[in-house]
């Protein structure tokens, strides 16, 4: 796992590494080399720094998570699956700063990628039942509650679906 840094330090290796191979006329090494380049730069434009960012998330490290994923050039070259990782770390820093309706425009965002489960994904339409709730709208929040009744797993998303529901209901 590379932070962008080393990134960037491996691709001009590469790049060395390609231009010395066809200096001395090893083409295919040559070849080999910018391939493993471009591999490089295909995966720092797919992947980016989301995977490092989530471990400094995981950690509650909210302040580096939030630095590594300022460096994502455009979300919307990620790849599907980081996109959502993506999102929903966005959505929860916010949520922590609560910044409610950047947290919200990141959780809608989020619930259009897959993430880790059905379980993860019951928890972004919990917190956008939430956001909707503490915007006092009754319906939204009910619409949200309704799909992640169909993906929650766990007891735990079951009893927060039920909390938010007689809250939702004495709108």
């Amino acid at each position: 796992m590379y932070n962008n840094n080393g990134r960037y330090a491996l691709m001009a290796i590469f790049v060395f590494a390609a231009a010395a191979c066809f200096f001395y006329d090893q083409i295919q090494l040559a070849a080999l080399a910018g391939l493993f380049f471009a591999f490089v730069l295909w995966s720092h434009f797919k992947h980016s720094s989301v995977v490092l960012a989530s471990k400094y998330f995981q950690k509650g490290d909210h302040e580096k998570a939030t630095r590594l994923l300022s460096e994502v050039p455009n979300p919307d070259r990620l790849a599907r699956n980081r996109r959502g990782y993506y999102e929903f770390m966005k959505a929860n820093i916010a949520l922590k700063k609560e910044e409610y309706d950047v947290a919200e425009h990141h959780f809608q965002i989020a619930s259009r990628f897959p993430l880790g489960g059905k379980n993860d994904k019951a928890f972004v339409m919990i917190h956008l039942a939430n956001l909707a709730l503490r915007k006092k709208d009754g319906e939204r929040s009910r619409a949200y509650i309704a799909k992640a009744k169909e993906m929650a797993g766990t007891p735990k998303a079951q009893e927060i679906i039920n909390k938010i529901e007689i809250e939702a209901n004495r709108l």
